[in-house]
This record gives structure tokens, C-alpha cells and sequence, in this order.
């Protein structure tokens, strides 16, 4: 080959590689420039510089959109009427070159609720396309689908789409299942450090900085979880009630009475609106038990045993329906209604034994420790030797009244009050100090556990 072709072709790769190679250079020094303004949230400064590395070389670094994503939340916040739309939609083209470019740092069930959430809020698409973008989140990638606020938007557009004709009321039902399951498996996962950080506080132990701040992170969260919860169930409302349910199920009854799933769902959801007086639900439970005898079935049969004031039949039935159930929170409420029976008949070591059973498997099962607390107070007089400590009880029912808002944002305010109550007839600062010797008090009977007295 000619030796002038050969220089020609040589020259080209070089200066090819050094094109490349400079390209290279001005990325990551335009990047190091936007990265470090971004940091100290200069995001005037960053804005310019940042980018141009989003255009020029987007498979730079993932730190282009994480960063990119913080400098448009800023102008989010502070933007209005049209300014704010658009840059909600450049939000979500953000997200969508960050999956393009970093799919394996994207998790779909943050990137598609926060898209569906962002629609929503600026009224972007319409409520099909919003729910759309909810929906790919919840079924692909359920677990980092955690945010309460889109939790609820997502059960929300569905009550919406429903009422306009464009989802059947089965998938309201379906999917509250599912949203309802999810935010209590929350909720438990939370409640169980809470009530773990409480014991290792009541018991003297300081809690280290970062577990304050985990303690009061993980407060926040169930205080919006029960917000969800609560609208999630209002907005349900009449759609659950009995007057719905009855005729709905009748009508798929001949049809579905072979589908396990389907009678163990019909149930469940009879069961908890209180239409158990239908003869529908025998016509379920009897079906569900012939089909496949289970947790579920052995639950409603202690539940029609009980109304039919056969307590021991209840109790054998909802004792098998506790050992057959393998998940937690189902497992949960059946020992809570074990514990509910026991309580009826004045057995309280029993009926505790069963609360904390039911907590064991369900820590933000709040109730059951109001529950608990409750019969302590009302054993005061029995379990107290002397009038201090029979007035001491008062405190260990304090303790449990406590315990109650703590794992269960939403008696917060009810355990409060309820606690304030307690005290109230607790032994009072002037018997304190008029028994200096008394530190703790051992309560005797079924309570058998020791409170200390508080300090002056």
C-alpha cells in the first residue's frame, strides 16, 4: 500500500482517539463542575453545566440524573400554574432517559409510581394513563412501591375509574386486598423496631443518636400509613357494605363456588363487613370447608360456632384455624379473637396470653395492648395487696395504654387519653414521697409482673 495512504489512515486514527478522548475530558471535567455545585444545592450554577453532560454524554454517570432529579424538585417547589407543569414533565423525562441509559440503577416501582404521582398531581394524561403508570410500579416491582401518598392515589384512580364505569367492582376488591395487605406488612415490619427501641428505653438503656432518629423516622411513617389506611377504607365505603357484597356474591356464587380463592376472598371480606348473619355465608363457609378445609374455613366456622353461643366449639375451631394459618398478620387476628373470647369471660391471664401471641405475629397491633391494659386496670383491687399497690397497677396499665400509640399511629390519641387516665389513679408524686423505701412494686394474681415507681 501506498506510504501516503498509510500516514493518512494513521493520522485519522489519531485524531479519532484524540477527539474521543478529549470528548471524554470535557465530560468529565463539565460533570466534576455540575457535581460539585449540586452538592452544596447551588442549583443556579449547577443547572448550565449539568445539562449539558445530560445531552452531550448521558452515559456518563448515573449522578447526572440523581442530581438532576434534586435540581428540578427544587424549581418544583418553588414554581407555579404552567412553569410547574412543565417542569413536571421534564421530571418525567428525567426518569425515563435515566432508565434508558442506568436500567440496572433504576428501581421500576420508585420511577413508575413517581411518574403516575407526578401526572396526577399536575393533571398530566388522563386518569387511565395516571393509573397506568401506578399499576406497572404495583405489579413489577411491588416492594419499592412504599410511599403512603401514592399508595393511597393509586387505590384512589381505581375507585375513580370504577365509579366511571371503566373497572369492575371485583377489582376495587382485589386490589384493597392487596394494598391493605401491603401497608400492614409495613406497618409490622416498623412496629416491631418501635416496640424493640420503646422496651430498650423503658428498661433504663439510652438509645444512641442514630436509633432516636430511626425511632422518630419510623413514627412518621406509621402516623402516614394509618392516614392511608383510614382513607383507603373510607373511600371504599359504601362499595364494601353489605347491601353491595350480598348481591354481588349471590351472583357469582353457582359460578365461582368451586374457586377456592375466590370463596376464601368472598368470606373474608363478608366476614369483616359483619354480613354473617346472610345465609350466603354459611353457603360459603360450607363450601370452602368441603373444597379445601383450611385456616380460612376453620375461622368462619368458629365465627358461625360463636353466634350460635357454642363458645367451646369457637374456641377448638379458631385454635385450629391459628395453627393451620402460615401468614403473620391472618395468624394475628385470629389469636386476637381467641383473646377476645377469653377476655368475655373474665379468663385474663388466657385472654393475654393470646394478645401477645397476636402481637408476636402483628407488632403494630396496637389494640391489643389497650385490650391488655384495660383488664390490668380492672384487676387493680384484685391484685394489689395494699392500697399503694393496688394504685400501682394504674401504672403498669399506663405502660400497655403507651405501648398502644406507639406501634399504631392511629390510636395515638386514644391511648393518650387513655394512659392520662390510668395515671391519674396511679399513686400520686405525695405518696411517692411519703414511701421513698418502695422502688418497684411486684403485682401478684394473673398480672404477675413488676412496675417500678416512678422517679420525683
Amino acid at each position: 500500500m501506498n506510504t501516503k495512504v498509510l500516514f493518512t489512515i494513521a493520522a485519522g486514527l489519531v485524531l479519532g482517539t484524540s477527539s474521543v478522548s478529549a470528548q471524554a475530558t470535557d465530560c468529565a471535567t463539565t460533570a466534576s463542575i455540575a457535581y460539585e455545585h449540586a452538592k452544596v444545592k447551588n442549583w443556579e450554577a449547577a443547572e448550565a453545566p449539568l445539562w449539558k453532560v445530560r445531552k452531550e454524554c448521558p452515559t456518563h454517570s448515573v449522578a447526572t440524573f440523581q442530581f438532576g432529579k434534586k435540581l428540578l424538585e427544587a424549581k418544583y417547589k418553588k414554581a407555579t400554574g404552567a412553569d410547574k407543569t412543565a417542569i413536571a414533565n421534564e421530571m418525567i423525562a428525567l426518569w425515563k432517559e435515566r432508565q434508558q441509559y442506568f436500567p440496572a440503577k433504576v428501581e421500576l416501582g420508585d420511577m413508575h409510581s413517581d411518574i403516575g404521582q407526578i401526572m396526577y398531581d399536575n393533571n398530566i394524561g388522563t386518569k387511565e394513563s395516571q393509573f397506568a403508570e401506578f399499576n406497572k410500579a404495583w405489579t413489577e416491582d411491588k416492594k419499592n412501591f412504599s410511599s403512603p401518598k401514592k399508595v393511597y392515589t393509586y387505590f384512589y384512580l381505581l375507585v375513580e375509574l370504577q365509579a366511571a364505569g371503566k373497572k369492575e367492582l371485583q377489582d376495587v376488591f382485589d386490589l384493597y386486598d392487596d394494598v391493605i395487605e401491603k401497608i400492614e406488612d409495613e406497618e409490622s415490619n416498623k412496629a416491631k423496631i418501635v416496640s424493640e427501641l420503646t422496651e430498650k428505653e423503658e428498661s433504663g438503656a439510652a438509645l444512641s443518636s442514630k436509633e432516636k432518629k430511626r425511632l422518630k423516622t419510623y413514627d412518621k411513617i406509621l402516623n402516614n400509613y394509618s392516614k392511608v389506611k383510614a382513607g383507603v377504607n373510607q373511600k371504599l365505603g359504601e362499595l364494601a357494605d353489605c347491601k353491595n357484597l350480598i348481591p354481588l356474591y349471590n351472583g357469582q356464587f353457582d359460578s365461582k363456588k368451586n374457586d377456592i380463592n375466590w370463596l376464601k376472598s368472598a368470606a373474608s371480606r363478608m366476614s369483616a363487613k359483619e354480613c354473617t348473619d346472610d345465609p350466603l355465608f354459611f353457603k360459603m363457609v360450607e363450601a370452602l370447608h368441603k373444597a379445601d378445609p383450611s385456616a380460612k374455613s376453620a375461622l368462619y366456622l368458629g365465627i358461625l360456632a360463636l353466634k350460635d353461643k357454642n363458645t367451646s366449639k369457637a374456641l377448638e375451631y379458631y385454635n385450629q384455624s391459628a395453627q393451620l394459618e402460615t401468614k403473620a398478620s391472618d395468624k394475628a387476628k385470629v389469636y386476637y379473637k381467641i383473646a377476645e373470647v377469653y377476655r368475655k369471660k373474665g379468663s385474663y391471664s388466657k385472654a393475654r396470653a393470646n394478645y401477645k401471641k397476636a402481637l408476636a405475629n402483628k407488632p403494630s397491633l396496637g389494640q391489643a395492648y389497650l385490650k391488655i391494659a384495660n383488664m390490668i386496670a380492672k384487676s387493680a383491687n384484685d391484685c394489689g395487696t395494699d392500697v399503694f399497690s393496688k394504685r400501682a397497677v394504674y401504672w403498669l396499665a399506663e405502660r400497655y395504654a403507651l405501648k398502644a400509640g406507639k406501634v399504631d399511629a392511629s390510636l395515638k390519641k386514644t391511648a393518650a387519653g387513655t394512659a392520662a387516665n390510668y395515671r391519674a389513679k396511679a399513686p400520686s408524686k405525695t405518696d411517692i414521697f411519703n414511701n421513698p423505701e418502695i422502688k418497684s412494686v411486684k403485682i401478684g394474681c394473673w398480672i404477675g409482673e413488676t412496675v417500678k415507681v416512678p422517679k420525683l
